[in-house]
């Protein structure tokens, strides 16, 4: 390898040989992710409390502009 090589291209190469050596890592933390975390940075409180404001904001919608 190049000796003048950057820290970020070193990263890169290091990620792209990984990813060559072991294809179904990246598919086995997808499928994990639920477990740590997930990706929207929502709980479960939270998307409760999104689906209440939706309904409600519905069922207001509706009312005012029921003719």
């Amino acid at each position: 390898m190049d000796s003048k090589e950057t820290p970020a291209e070193k990263r890169e190469r290091l990620k792209q040989k990984e990813l060559k050596n072991n294809p179904s890592g990246s598919l086995n933390d997808a499928f994990n992710s639920g477990n740590s975390g997930n990706l929207t940075g929502m709980n479960v409180k939270d998307i409760g409390i999104l689906i209440l404001v939706l309904f409600f904001g519905y069922l207001i919608y509706k009312i005012i502009f029921n003719e």
